[in-house]
């Protein structure tokens, strides 16, 4: 046992260290004031829980949490030519976009792996605000301006693209109170989904989206540092009545993966195309020619050789990201696991990964390799969890 004066000791010397060496969001404060156990994500002190995981896990799906999203990367895309760049860009269709509209699309490589999964906001007539994921800002916006500098840039001369990312702080509200709580500051009770809206709430411009990565209705709002704090304790004031809490990292990974969201390093990588990730609805290839449609066109007209796919344990263990996938009958490996944990709305071990397509129809039996053990899993189909009407 650890004396709790040393377990304090211990915890101060922690947040002092993540103070020191980690980025923090506007909101790093807060999150110690509530309790919050920090974590580094992605160099990031962020918090992983409150209260617990699967308590919080379960508030989401029964009432409302408030997430800190404020380390995700924001780039602003405007000019003339920004919806032009933007088509060649990414993979989906933006010229489909009016203004107040979000579209949740893809950057990828010429081979068709993906370089990051992003929402695009058509916030004005040529300007757009483009949210990528944390862990590859610098390497998004590298790869976004590198792409633009070459020849690229004399047939679209007229686009300015700029990093914002330090400039926003963001808030998810999710849950099925969520549209109840966000309206105490502004009304969105006829905002529909993948719409926004731009109004000042408590004193501070906001973008605020029906978006959200956990499959519940949910809503995020985009504001200046200050404004996300001012936010933040406005929501958790107002939701109390709610049932509202602040969710940590952990049970933001369960809710979209219960859902079969993707994660950026977990299902999605530059190994993987959107067609092998089950999100051939996402790649335009009518719409015209932009990075990576040759070898996805190829791939919708000839088949795919991987599928990720859904599985439910029929044996007791937790299937880990990295854990190979095997024929249950040979052992030879076919695939492996990108995401797996024990659902808390299902209270079962699930799991997702890739496995070879003979292997991925419906109920088909494999085994996922846990240490030394095979345990026999089901592909079932996704999502894993799907809301009681």
């Amino acid at each position: 046992m650890i004396d709790g004066s040393v377990k304090e000791k211990r915890t101060v010397a922690m947040i002092n260290n993540l103070n020191k060496e980690l980025k923090k969001t506007s909101l790093f404060e807060e999150h110690k004031k509530l309790g919050a156990r920090i974590v580094d994500f992605e160099g990031w002190a962020l918090p992983v829980q409150y209260k617990g995981i699967v308590k919080e896990h379960l508030t989401v799906r029964e009432k409302v949490g408030l997430f800190d999203v404020s380390h995700m990367g924001e780039f602003l895309i405007t000019g003339k030519d920004a919806e032009s760049f933007l088509q060649y860009l990414t993979v989906n269709n933006v010229a489909q976009l009016n203004v107040g509209q979000a579209q949740y699309s893809m950057m990828c490589y010429e081979n068709g792996g993906i370089v990051d999964d992003i929402l695009i906001y058509r916030t004005g007539f040529s300007e757009y605000l483009l949210v990528v994921n944390a862990s590859n800002i610098e390497k998004d916006f590298k790869w976004i301006t590198d792409i633009y500098a070459g020849d690229v840039k004399s047939k679209w001369p007229e686009v300015l693209i700029e990093n914002k990312s330090d400039f926003y702080g963001q808030i998810a509200i999710q849950g099925p109170h969520s549209r109840e709580l966000v309206s105490k500051l502004i009304d969105v009770r006829e905002l529909k989904y993948y719409h926004f809206k731009e109004e000042t709430v408590l004193g501070h411009s906001t973008l605020v989206s029906r978006t959200g990565y956990t499959g519940e209705l949910g809503y995020e709002i985009y504001v200046d540092r200050k404004g996300c704090v001012d936010i933040w304790n406005s929501l958790l004031d107002q939701g109390e009545s709610l049932g509202v809490m602040p969710i940590g990292l952990g049970a933001r990974d369960t809710l979209r993966f219960e859902v079969c969201f993707p994660l950026y390093g977990n299902e999605l990588t530059k190994d993987y195309t959107p067609i092998e990730a089950g999100l051939k609805w996402v790649v335009k290839v009518d719409k015209g020619d932009f990075i990576g449609r040759s070898e996805l066109l190829n791939q919708l007209e000839q088949g795919i050789h991987k599928k990720l796919v859904a599985l439910e344990l029929m044996e007791p263990g937790i299937a880990r990201q990295g854990y190979s996938i095997v024929d249950n009958e040979t052992k030879d490996d076919i695939g492996v696991v990108t995401s797996g944990t024990k659902s808390p709305s299902l209270n079962k071990a699930t799991a997702m990964g890739y496995i070879d397509i003979v292997r991925a129809k419906m109920d088909n039996i494999v085994s996922v390799k846990i240490r030394d053990a095979y345990k026999k899993a089901k592909v079932v189909k996704k999502p894993l969890y799907k809301k009681k009407k």
